[in-house]
Parts: structure tokens; C-alpha cells; sequence
């Protein structure tokens, strides 16, 4: 099982370092690259949790490769804590508040779509 963790981790990892750089030189002074790294890995995590408890499609050693691994590896949550005290530090306060707010709800709302996504899913195989 730590195999599936530890590749599932890497392959997260290299993901979100690729992903997170590639919208940040785009995006200026907001922390952009890693909200929409914790939204894309929150929905991910509300699908492959919702999908995997409803059927037995995924296997445990898939279902921890890809949340444990690949979404612990990915989701950059202790990043968004320091890049929000870096703008309190700084004294943008405004641009904090805005990044917490974001990354809360909108994460929040990435769970919820997963859920309804994984839904639809097993909705459809179901017709199948």
C-alpha cells in the first residue's frame, strides 16, 4: 500500500510543481497557481472519495494511490498558508482576505462538484 501512496505522491507532486509554475508566471502577484491547484485537487478528492465508496470500481490500493498519494502530493495547503502570511507581512491585507476567501469557498465548492460529478457517473454506468 505505501508503493501506491508514494507514486501516487510523486506523480502529484510533479503535477502541481508543473501546473502551479505555469499559471503563476501568467498571474502576477495573486497566488493564482495554487488556488486553482487546491480547487481542481479538492473536486478530484470529492470525486474519487464519493465514486470509490459508492461502487466497487476502485480498489483500495487505487482509491489510496490517488487521494493519499496523488491528491495529498498535489492540494498545497501549507503552501496557501504561508503565501497568505506573506501578504499579511506585507501589508496586503485585501489581497489576503481574497485569497482566503477564494480558497475556501471555491474549494469547498470543488468537493460538492466532485460529489455531483461522481454522481452522474454511476448514474450513467448504471444505464449502461
Amino acid at each position: 500500500m505505501i508503493w501506491y501512496v508514494a507514486a501516487g505522491g510523486a506523480l502529484g507532486s510533479v503535477l502541481r510543481f508543473l501546473l502551479s509554475t505555469a499559471v503563476q508566471e501568467r498571474a502576477g502577484a495573486f497566488p493564482l497557481g495554487t488556488l486553482i491547484v487546491n480547487v481542481t485537487g479538492s473536486l478530484l478528492l470529492g470525486f474519487v472519495m464519493e465514486y470509490a465508496l459508492a461502487t466497487p470500481a476502485i480498489s483500495r490500493e487505487a482509491r489510496a494511490l490517488l487521494t493519499t498519494g496523488f491528491c495529498g502530493g498535489y492540494t498545497t495547503f501549507s503552501t496557501f498558508s504561508y503565501e497568505t502570511m506573506k501578504l499579511v507581512q506585507d501589508g496586503d491585507y485585501r489581497r489576503a482576505v481574497l485569497y482566503i476567501g477564494l480558497s475556501l469557498v471555491v474549494s469547498l465548492a470543488g468537493i460538492l462538484a466532485g460529489f455531483g460529478l461522481a454522481r452522474e457517473v454511476l448514474t450513467f454506468r448504471r444505464l449502461a
